[in-house]
């Protein structure tokens, strides 16, 4: 045992100088030490008593993380001027049992001609089904719309499609001088597809919400009597407050409902469903720089696919709830598609297929491609 002992001998200091005189003086000063005293005791032992205890041993068993399923992309190839890159679709809608497939420049294949292009329902399942394996042949729509390239200034393409019966939406993207712009217009589809023709003479404007170079509006949504139209970049860092600007459907602004944010680009969105929910494709390349997150929130909650793991790409739709007080996603998990080698492509259509999965569209990048994606498990 150890035990710390201080002690105060009195040390006598003598201070005199060299040439003290007689009378010097002597003072005591008292100094602390300290001293460590090492004390020994003897322990006598009596008995030892041995002590038998049963333990159980639990085994914990780490479960290997399961992964997140990536969905396959199939091809539906297009034969005509739809299946050139130059047709650069950028948008999918259900006219009837017609897929209208809405380039970016509509008279792309021939200056002061221009169409959009159906693809029956019929000739899609065909395909995919296994009983047709021929390169679809799109109808091709005559698109009027008179001098609308004009009118409106930096003009820069049509960007999204929906219809309400024979009342089709259009919306338009542009670059004027003092920044990007958005414009959604209305037209009348003729029932027998001999053409589909624009009012320019009325639009709704949509307002940039961000700085983001070259963003404006990709998405319509019909929600009963009310058109929505969506902003492309939604992420937390480079649109704060996202907004779907309300319309009726003689195109009266009727103000904006909030959205969830949601990082890299939202490019186009399919029809409600019955529950008020619809899906949005989700899309993010290299290029996109400016739209990279600190975090993705997608990601933290839900995983990446094995392709999606080692590749930069973003190739996914997400799920999201309307109604009167907001638009939010859903709890149901992204579906991820599988990625092709890390070679973006950059989708801009999307539409729902009878209960099996969804439609997709490139624009030109890598080229065009029309692809099938099933639902989740």
């Amino acid at each position: 045992m150890k035990r710390i002992l201080t002690l105060f001998p009195p040390i006598v200091l003598l201070l005199a100088a060299c040439s003290a005189p007689p009378e010097s003086v002597i003072q005591n000063v008292e100094v602390p030490v300290t001293v460590f005293v090492t004390v020994e005791r003897p322990v006598e032992v009596t008995r030892v008593v041995e002590v038998t205890r049963e333990v159980t041993v639990t085994q914990i068993v780490t479960a290997e993380p399961t992964a997140v399923a990536e969905q396959p992309v199939t091809s539906i190839p297009l034969a005509g001027p739809a299946a050139d890159s130059n047709a650069e679709i950028s948008g999918l809608a259900w006219y009837g049992d017609y897929l209208i497939l809405l380039p970016q420049y509509p008279d792309f294949a021939a200056p002061g001609e221009a169409f959009l292009y159906a693809l029956p329902e019929a000739d899609i399942l065909a395909f995919l089904d296994g009983a047709s394996s021929e390169p679809l042949q799109p109808i091709a729509v005559p698109f009027i719309a008179p001098d609308l390239s004009q009118t409106i200034a930096g003009f820069e393409g049509y960007e999204a499609v929906a219809f309400a019966g024979d009342r089709a939406f259009i919306a338009v993207e542009a670059s004027p001088r003092d920044g990007m712009r958005g414009y959604v217009l209305a037209g009348t589809m003729a029932p027998d597809l001999s053409g589909l023709t624009v009012d320019t003479a009325v639009m709704g404007e949509l307002p940039p919400q961000s700085q983001s170079p070259n963003k404006a509006y990709e998405a319509l949504l019909l929600a009963g009597d009310s058109l929505l139209a969506f902003y492309e970049v939604n992420g937390a860092l480079v649109n704060p407050a996202p907004a779907a600007h309300r319309f009726d459907q003689a195109l009266n602004a009727t103000g904006t409902i909030s959205v969830s944010a949601l990082e890299y680009r939202l490019t186009d969105v399919t029809e409600l469903d019955a529950n008020g929910r619809f899906w949005a494709l989700n899309f993010f390349f290299q290029g996109d720089s400016d739209l990279l997150p600190a975090v993705d929130p997608l990601v933290e909650k839900y995983g990446e696919g094995p392709s999606h793991s080692r590749y930069d790409p973003v190739e996914r739709l997400v799920e999201f709830q309307y109604d009167e007080s907001g638009i939010r996603l859903t709890e149901t998990p992204p579906i991820q598609l599988e990625l092709f080698l890390g070679v973006p492509r950059n989708w801009e259509g999307v539409a729902r297929l009878d209960g099996r999965g969804f439609l997709l569209a490139t624009d030109k990048f890598p080229e065009t491609i029309l692809a099938f994606i099933p639902n989740a498990d």
